[in-house]
């Protein structure tokens, strides 16, 4: 599993990603709220542990604008916020689930793994596969970023169509090669 740290404290941080790690979880760490967002929004992530009080943009708004570009990868906020207001605001903009610092590195394991379980799987439509904040509509060849068309040459199209359709399993050097349109080696 993949999870996303935005942590600007850097014990928390550590201490974040030891047990992320220790649970067999790989994670990325950004320490500032726009690189948050930036990293959410170009990657696939699993999860993402999100700090309240970050640096250019908080966690509420990084978690707002997650949700309103149509990113629902499950959000735990992590802070030391414990007021009332503090744990309606999280949810209230999107978050999946609140937990109060300090924590028991266990227990932000067991949310991330209820809050995976509980979150449904939302297939894409038939004919177009979803990979982060992009969306590729095989018939077409297209591929979106959000609502905005981005631009591919006929071998990187030819490329991500064969990925696509083959989604998680192996693809030979040949056939990527032919899809591409090259020849050779």
């Amino acid at each position: 599993m993949r999870v996303l740290l935005v942590e600007d404290e850097p014990a928390v941080r550590d201490a974040v990603e030891r047990a992320l790690r220790g649970a067999g979880h790989k994670a990325d760490l950004a320490r500032e709220g726009p690189a948050g967002l930036e990293l959410a929004m170009t990657n696939p992530y699993d999860a993402v542990v999100l700090d309240l009080g970050l640096p250019g943009l908080d966690g509420v708004e990084v978690c707002r604008r997650l949700r309103a570009s149509g990113n629902q990868v499950p959000v735990l906020m992590l802070t030391a916020r414990a007021a009332v207001r503090d744990r309606v605001e999280g949810p209230d903009a999107g978050a999946d689930d609140y937990l109060v610092k300090p924590f028991e590195p266990r227990e932000l394991v067991l949310r991330i793994r209820n809050i995976l379980q509980r979150r449904p799987s939302v297939a894409p439509p038939p004919g177009e596969v979803r990979f982060g904040a992009f969306r590729f509509h095989l018939a077409r060849s297209e591929l979106f970023r959000g609502d905005d068309a981005v631009h591919l040459t006929t071998a990187e199209t030819g490329l991500l169509s064969i990925l696509a359709q083959q989604a998680g399993q192996p693809v030979s050097r040949e056939e990527l090669s032919q899809s591409a349109g090259f020849s050779g080696n």
